[in-house]
């Protein structure tokens, strides 16, 4: 068995481990030195449930514990299915050092995350991530909440778990369309701020997509090293954590004109990453020869390099203004200066804005 690897995200006294390696669901006592109190509640979904629920609640063998399971989907991230949650805590009469514990994707992530914000003003709550997306992701740096019909992500909190537990074995039984939207998340660490990276990424994208362990172990690793120290740095993304954005102003505009869960995340986030690249270009930003690298990279890991070709350009950018990154009415975006330097700003001509959404320059990409 392979050692587990141990990062720390560094918040003062809001720092907690990130756990990454195979086994981890198994082995004793890791989740407990992080859970203070008697009572834990586990909220996971209907795919994730079958698999992982019985050895995560044998873990808890030791502890109160009860489950909700929540439907499968980013379609089920909202007010609606968040309250499930509050009504299993209130029901089994949960207390104030309860522990709840995400045992999914970043789905069930964020909504737990955001219900340990909210119940009784904040509550403990444990990520133990199942997707590569959420391992390298989602999972970190303490961003939770849910969608709303008109933006995504638009209504949540800045909550910290008390640890991430990312247990690499969940790997294997995640979908390949799952797999590579995970992906899509790590080639975003390389462009924003890991050049060595993501010419690493260049030279082992089939070793990923075969699920190498050790390839997928260093993704995670180094993918969690590059989160970590910029959530360390700005927690409340008052400036450097917006560059962790990167595609994610298009990618949101997609999945909220798609409808939610038509597009993955990732899938949205790489069309989002390759239109940000065509944009920063257009702007005189990026080599051409630049994009192609990030264009070919995306597509060798079966990802999208633009927006449905049905979704309204129109209605893309209506969707971009609402984002939390605007300032007094302006879309600001993060760009790119080149592989490994990004930038967030609002000086982009808004022509060439419109230019990249009507994909005049680039074939449009679909999603699957």
């Amino acid at each position: 068995m392979n050692p587990m690897r141990t990062l720390q995200v560094d918040l003062g006294a809001r720092s907690y481990p990130i756990y990454i390696g195979p086994g981890l669901l198994e082995a004793e006592g890791l989740l407990a030195r992080h859970i203070p109190g008697r009572q834990v509640l586990v909220v996971t979904n209907e795919t994730v449930a079958p698999l992982y629920l019985e050895r995560l609640q044998a873990a808890l063998g030791g502890f109160e514990s009860d489950t909700v399971i929540l439907p499968d989907g980013e379609r089920h991230k909202n007010l609606e299915v968040l309250g499930r949650i509050f009504d299993t805590l209130l029901e089994h009469r949960h207390d104030r050092e309860t522990t709840l514990v995400a045992l999914g994707g970043g789905v069930v992530g964020d909504l737990t995350g955001f219900a340990a914000a909210c119940y009784q003003r904040g509550v403990h709550y444990i990520q133990v991530p199942t997707t590569l997306l959420a391992q390298v992701d989602s999972s970190v740096g303490g961003k939770t909440g849910v969608n709303h019909p008109l933006g995504k992500n638009m209504i949540g909190a800045f909550h910290q778990p008390r640890c991430v537990l990312a247990d690499t074995d969940t790997l294997r039984t995640l979908e390949d369309r799952q797999l590579c939207a995970g992906i899509a998340e790590v080639i975003k660490y390389g462009l924003i701020q890991d050049r060595e990276f993501f010419e690493w990424l260049e030279s082992n994208m089939d070793a990923l997509l075969a699920r190498e362990p050790e390839a997928l172990a260093f993704a995670i690793e180094r993918s969690c090293h590059d989160k970590a120290q910029v959530v360390a740095a700005d927690e409340r993304e008052s400036g450097q954590r917006a560059l962790l954005n990167l595609g994610h102003t298009f990618g949101h505009a997609i999945e909220t004109g798609a409808g939610y869960g038509v597009w993955l995340h990732g899938e949205a986030v790489a069309a989002g990453m390759c239109m940000a690249a065509r944009l920063s270009a257009r702007q005189g930003w990026l080599a051409e020869a630049a994009v192609e690298r990030i264009e070919a990279l995306v597509r060798r890991a079966r990802l999208p390099v633009g927006p449905p070709q049905e979704l309204d350009p129109a209605r893309m950018r209506a969707s971009m203004a609402v984002d939390k990154k605007a300032r007094d009415g302006r879309i600001r975006l993060v760009l790119l200066r080149g592989i490994g330097r990004a930038v967030l700003t609002d000086g982009f001509e808004e022509a060439e804005l419109i230019a990249v959404l009507e994909g005049r320059d680039a074939a449009l990409g679909t999603a699957g």
